[in-house]
């Protein structure tokens, strides 16, 4: 079949496995920036949000999203199905990349187990930068390992630089396979051709010449053999390394327009990479030893085990020890390369980004999956077992959830917080539609914004950090500001007396990566001498209303 006729089953598979998700509320990092800045784009051109702290983001989804609704109209329902097709386009690419190493039966079934896996499936209707990133990506590295005469050094320029265009940190993985390309130009030793002109060159040595020598007058046919061999080895040589430099070129070619976009941005505001809180949070904060280490074990962690991940890797590493089978394998250098990419990508998400989402890592899933199934296919002849036992793994990951901490976001979890979150705007509209809320991040743009979707006239809102003790503690202090509170779970947690396997890792990841634990809505009030009013549960998620009783003192004036 050709490729283009595989897209629309691909956007009607996303779109039917996600119907029950289109018209839910924007959720998150889209409330909180992404539907935010694309707004602002959409309704007065600006490419520097004015409604949002600006954190220096690249504008492509901006771009993308502004201009899907000049077509379709603005509406929650048609950002979910732009993104089902952003979705489709980058499991296309998925299919690309694996036909191109493996076959399309491999390809088939990476993009199918891709689909499925929860962080993947959850990412697929959210308009965050990284599933766009994400396809701009793995379409380029389809394009990277293809099997051409001629590679497409410009048509793959593009496509790294619309990845780096869509978020800035896309730009790691030709920024990786940069570098292995001039490790592999400097440590290759060039066979230079052996014959009896070149006897006196330096780099020959004299004994390679006595021999090759002694070999001609034995057999002078073999002697022009050898010479034939030893030009062409020498010309593929030089082409070999002239290939290199031209796909160093070609993936450092990124860094133009993102330059030119943070001149831009530089110009227009006078910061760089976003404010300096934004700045200190994703970069210069996190560059001690010890949290690198702990990050990198994080990734590692997301890269083989993270929702039920660990099935395609623990049955890739039992048949190992199996004797591989007759058939298409990939071959060693491919193997290295993709194992540079998610090194690359590993290494690079332990240093940036304060919080470390598993999201940031979307592109690299399929290669995980895809180096799981060529494994499957070489050393096991009923691999098609191993592949449906995944497909069970991952569908249970989607409604359970693992025995850790981990971000809603990376199942169906996220669906949760967004219908009690639905919930709760209901009853404030409802019973106190002119209440002052003291709510935190993001239920206070869920609250002021009324295009996100939760409410139809915007509330007021006292915002505060968390619902830890400090931050609770601290909006005491200020009693008159508020009237109601909205509180609700800002992460999963496992409940009290459930199997916590990073119960031990509390004290690093407080310090390390934000992690506090959130007061139960009863502990908020008896702090903040209020009532729980209205409270909700569902999965992981819960959110609550506290009313507060305040005695002001009024006096009616006549004017």
């Amino acid at each position: 079949m050709p490729l283009w006729t595989l897209y629309p089953l691909l956007f009607v598979g996303v779109y039917i496995s996600h119907l029950t998700l289109l018209r839910l509320p924007y959720f998150w990092d889209e409330a909180g920036y992404y539907i935010p800045a694309a707004l602002d784009l959409f309704r007065t051109g600006s490419l520097i949000p004015q409604t949002t702290l600006t954190n220096a983001h690249p504008p492509l989804p901006s771009l993308l999203l502004a201009g899907w609704w000049h077509l379709a109209g603005y509406a929650v329902w048609n950002t979910r199905v732009f993104i089902c097709m952003v979705s489709a386009a980058a499991l296309l690419g998925a299919f690309r990349l694996a036909r191109e190493l493996a076959g399309p039966v491999t390809g088939a079934v990476v993009v199918l187990l891709t689909a499925l896996y929860p962080v993947w499936f959850a990412q697929s209707t959210l308009a965050h930068a990284d599933i766009f990133a994400a396809a701009f990506t793995l379409w380029a590295l389809s394009v990277y390992f293809e099997h051409r005469e001629r590679p497409r050094y410009l048509l793959a320029a593009v496509l790294f630089s619309l990845a780096a265009l869509a978020k800035e940190t896309a730009i790691v993985t030709p920024g990786a396979l940069a570098l292995w390309e001039l490790v592999q130009i400097v440590s290759s030793q060039p066979r230079k051709p052996v014959i009896l002109s070149e006897a006196k060159d330096p780099r020959i040595l004299p004994g390679a010449a006595q021999n090759f020598e002694a070999g001609a007058k034995a057999d002078p046919t073999e002697n022009k053999q050898q010479r034939n061999t030893g030009v062409l080895h020498s010309v593929q040589d030089d082409e070999h390394s002239s290939a290199g430099w031209r796909w160093i070129a070609t993936l450092l070619a990124p860094i133009l327009p993102l330059a030119f976009w943070y001149a831009y941005h530089f110009h227009k505001t006078g910061f760089i990479f976003g404010n300096p809180e934004f700045l200190r949070y994703n970069a210069t904060a996190n560059l001690g030893p010890l949290r690198i280490l702990l990050s990198l074990w994080h990734r590692a962690v997301h890269l083989t085990l993270h929702m039920n991940l660990f099935v395609p890797a623990a049955c890739a590493a039992a048949v190992l020890l199996m004797p591989r089978l007759a058939g298409r394998t990939l071959s060693k250098q491919v193997v290295t390369t993709l194992a540079v990419i998610l090194l690359g990508n590993g290494i690079a998400f332990s240093i940036l980004g304060g919080a470390l989402l598993t999201r940031y890592l979307l592109p690299m899933y399929p290669l995980v999956l895809l180096l799981c199934v060529v494994v499957w296919r070489e050393r096991f002849a009923q691999w098609w077992v191993l592949a449906g036992l995944t497909t069970v793994g991952f569908l249970a990951a989607l409604w359970i959830n693992p025995p850790y901490v981990f971000s809603p976001e990376d199942n169906l979890s996220y669906r949760d917080m967004i219908v009690v979150h639905q919930q709760a705007a209901a009853v404030l509209t409802k019973q106190f539609p002119l209440a002052t809320v003291l709510t935190a991040w993001p239920a206070t743009q869920e609250l002021a914004r009324p295009e996100l979707g939760y409410v139809r006239q915007p509330f007021k809102v006292a915002p505060i950090e968390n619902f830890s003790a400090g931050e609770i503690e601290r909006a005491a202090q200020d009693p008159g500001g508020y009237d109601t509170a909205l509180v609700f779970s800002t992460k999963c947690v496992p409940a009290p007396g459930m199997m916590n396997l990073a119960r031990m890792n509390e004290g690093a990841d407080t310090r390390f990566f934000d992690f506090h634990r959130d007061l139960p809505p009863k502990g908020v009030a008896a702090i903040l001498h209020g009532d729980v009013v209205w409270q909700a549960t569902r999965g992981c998620e819960s959110a609550a209303i506290l009313r507060f009783p305040r005695a002001v003192d009024a006096e009616l004036r006549m004017p």
